[in-house]
């Protein structure tokens, strides 16, 4: 797709006097006036966009700017759209954390991993208890066993300064078997039908 800035000129914003021309189809029509590329726009009820301002001359394109802008913005929040899913949330959890706490932060990783999203689960250590890792660590195994459902850690536990982090990534949703659920739908059907089938008189 071409790269139109909102700056770019469109149309009688161009007042260069000729252009290198490019048609609808992506078809190089060459070098012409730009009073006659804009009466060729009109003529096939385009716009003129100028997509390359630097060139010598100026290169500008047939095209429907409106249907283009329009495409451009949804592109656009597609991609917020899939970045925001991409986002890695943050939950935090301490050493000295009782069950209560713990169920309650893990239920927030677990609906994070469920909406798609990755999760840098943080123990935070206070003073001395820097110097038991090991409590951080049976922590995030914790947190990785309650969730084996639906997540799994990326990576062993990694220290930063005060703090222990792990980051848990959302399983793939397992594909459903379509042909053999259909198959032992059908298996069940198939005996009623023969059971229900009236047994042929017997031969005198």
């Amino acid at each position: 797709m071409i790269d139109i800035a909102k700056e770019h000129k469109v149309n009688e914003q161009i007042r260069v006097r000729q252009i290198r021309l490019i048609g609808a189809e992506g078809e190089q029509i060459g070098i012409i006036d730009t009073r006659d590329a804009l009466a060729m726009a009109r003529e096939k009820g385009l716009d003129l966009v100028m997509v390359s301002p630097q060139a010598v001359p100026p290169v500008c394109r047939l095209l429907d700017y409106g249907r283009f802008r329009y495409e451009q913005q949804q592109n656009e929040k597609e991609n917020r759209k899939r970045a925001r899913a991409q986002e890695v949330k943050a939950i935090k959890f301490r050493v000295k954390i009782d069950d209560h706490d713990f169920n309650t932060k893990t239920g927030h990783v677990r609906r994070f991993l469920e909406e798609g999203h990755k999760v840098k689960v943080t123990i935070m250590f206070r003073g001395r208890e820097r110097t038991h890792p090991e409590l951080g660590e049976r922590i995030l195994h914790r947190v990785a066993e309650t969730l084996a459902d639906i997540g799994a850690p990326e990576g062993m536990p990694s220290m930063m300064g005060m703090d222990m982090n792990m980051i848990m990534a959302p399983k793939a949703a397992p594909k459903r078997d379509s042909s053999r659920s259909e198959s032992a739908q059908e298996a069940p059907t198939a005996r009623s039908a023969e059971a229900s089938r009236p047994e042929a008189p017997a031969s005198a």
